[in-house]
């Protein structure tokens, strides 16, 4: 009895753990560049209550009795699925088709990557104009270096290809390139990187280095897309068909602890 209601109560947790994962899916609908998260479960120890032994006609049994201890959470993993675009009027606005992430740099100094491609140019100390995110961080251009004009460029004359690279005119007029295109980078295992809120993703040791696009061959070219935001790829409905059944299997866990403590009533109502 010990067993089914310590198995049960596990199956309650992980089923808990299931549904903070949804609902947080559900929470960032539509939160740009979201990538919808799964919960992954796996089975723990199995207690030997006989082992492959023979009958007693001297028979060998082809198998033996184990009986499973309940159920743990052992991962919880985004799905990078492009999520759909959606279309913008800001022309510092990029969605990236493909596999890669944009680059910026946190307040300690750090190397965060996004797929939330929601710019704009601000001003920094050198009065000059820097291309960064809603929350400041600066973006990363295809040399690693931050994307930033000198005081002599006026926001309102910088233009900015369908492929990230940015233009001002000359004295004619004409749009020149000066050089600098927004860097795209890519994770040989994305689903390892570090989730840091925000659309924030850190490096990590199961992610493997950043690999810049602009510089390696090895990789499938992402494009990046002017005038869109890519949207999350959560869907809806499948988030709540999900959270029907969690919700069933936390009910059957719920249940099958109370048919346990009823039974074990019973036995200690045997010596009465």
């Amino acid at each position: 009895m010990v067993r089914s209601l310590w198995s049960a109560a596990t199956g309650m947790i992980a089923q808990q753990t299931n549904i903070d994962t949804i609902a947080n899916n559900l929470a960032n609908v539509n939160t740009t560049g979201y990538k919808t998260e799964v919960a992954n479960f796996k089975s723990l120890l199995y207690q030997t209550l006989q082992t492959r032994t023979t009958t007693a006609n001297g028979e060998i049994k082809p198998v033996g009795a184990q009986v499973g201890l309940g159920v743990r959470n052992s991962s919880i993993s985004p799905i990078f699925k492009q999520g759909a675009f959606q279309d913008s009027e800001s022309d510092t606005d990029f969605a990236i088709n493909g596999k890669g992430f944009f680059g910026v740099v946190a307040e300690n100094g750090d190397t965060y990557y996004t797929r939330n491609g929601n710019f704009y140019l601000s001003r920094n100390d050198s009065g000059g104009l820097t291309l960064c995110t809603a929350d400041g961080y600066p973006v990363l251009n295809t040399a690693g270096r931050e994307i930033t004009f000198n005081r002599n460029y006026v926001a309102s004359n910088l233009s900015v290809s369908e492929d990230g690279e940015f233009f001002y005119p000359d004295a004619d007029g004409n749009p020149q390139s000066l050089g600098i295109t927004i860097g795209l980078f890519q994770f040989n295992n994305p689903t390892g990187l570090n989730r840091l809120g925000g659309s924030y993703y850190g490096e990590s040791t199961a992610s493997g280095e950043a690999i810049n696009e602009a510089r390696s061959n090895n990789v499938e070219k992402s494009e990046i897309v002017q005038g869109y935001l890519e949207r999350s790829n959560v869907q809806v409905v499948d988030e709540m068909v999900n959270m029907i059944v969690a919700q069933r299997a936390y009910e059957m866990n719920s249940k099958a602890i109370t048919t346990s403590d009823e039974m074990l009533q019973q036995a200690n109502n045997l010596k009465r």
